[in-house]
């Protein structure tokens, strides 16, 4: 037999179903994205990697800075809490200044100011992102040239890499880090042009040390080869909408999910960071701003 409600619970069920809604509303527009702040920790067993070397590196992706939802106190906060971890390494992977959510830009060169304060013994290393791009008219109108923020970022004396790579060493262990150009710098074309040269970039790799690769979006993944340990990349924010493990906003990559995470494929290993801004919306939900914290390297005895 079928029971119809009364009057008074479906009032009651579309009150409480209003409210939920409501709930939800607030809390994906205004306390995840502009008030949460969490670490997520990985220590992946990572292919060619040397099992002495033991690394810790903060990665920071995708500031987007404007107000009012990346303010400059809000980016303060995630440069203490970045040092607070005490990385041997810290790298930015790009997206610096916000798009069309912005209702206030603010300066590139005290954002690079702030990036100064990163504290690391083996120093802050960026690559550039599609809005460090977009959001240059410059280099937009001339479809040429370099974004200035990369020019502030190097005045404070943190290299951006663009088909680099440099050899660090951590405790007499050598390992490689490259990063990669930009694979969106230009808007409105036809055709896509991408800066990005694997090849170019691994030509300066010059003996078996492992590698680190950053990658502002994460699509390159799909043919990178197998000498790179842990490929690095941001752009997705996670699909700023993230519920029961997927990101319906984030198309798949030759049917991979690159949207967020640890991803394994091959025997190749890529980490996604949901970063910390947002862009085209201004709303994130079950995936809280993130600095991403690796634990690189294991000892004989916990590798046994």
């Amino acid at each position: 037999m079928l029971i119809l409600p009364s009057r008074r619970q479906f009032l009651t069920g579309l009150g409480a179903g209003v409210g939920m809604t409501a709930a939800t509303g607030v809390y994906a527009f205004d306390v995840e994205p502009l008030h949460r702040l969490v670490v997520t920790s990985y220590a992946p067993a990572l292919p060619r990697w040397d099992p002495a070397l033991r690394l810790r590196v903060a990665v920071l992706a995708d500031f987007h800075i404007c107000e009012p939802y990346m303010p400059f106190d809000r980016v303060a906060e995630i440069v203490d809490a970045t040092n607070a971890l005490k990385p041997d390494l810290v790298l930015l992977l790009g997206d610096y200044p916000a798009g069309l959510i912005a209702w206030r830009k603010l300066p590139l060169g005290q954002f690079a100011r702030m990036m100064e304060d990163l504290k690391a013994p083996l120093g802050t290393h960026a690559i550039l992102g599609n809005h460090d791009w977009w959001e240059d008219e410059v280099v937009q109108q001339a479809r040429s040239g370099t974004p200035a923020v990369k020019r502030l970022l190097e005045d404070r004396g943190i290299p951006v890499m663009e088909n680099e790579a440099i050899r660090l060493v951590k405790d007499g262990r050598p390992f490689w880090l490259a990063g990669l150009a930009d694979q969106q710098p230009f808007m409105h074309t036809w055709m896509s042009l991408s800066y990005a040269d694997v090849p170019r970039t691994l030509q300066a790799v010059t003996d078996s040390a492992p590698v680190i690769l950053m990658a502002h979006e994460p699509d390159i993944f799909a043919t990178m080869p197998d000498r790179v340990s842990l490929t690095l990349a941001g752009h997705t924010h996670g699909g700023q909408v993230r519920l029961f493990g997927r990101s319906p906003a984030i198309r798949k990559v030759r049917g991979h999910d690159y949207s967020y995470g640890h991803i394994v494929q091959d025997g190749r290993h890529m980490i996604v960071s949901g970063g910390f801004g947002m862009s085209r919306i201004p709303v994130r939900l079950g995936v809280p701003p993130e600095i991403v914290l690796l634990e690189l390297g294991q000892d004989d005895a916990a590798a046994a």
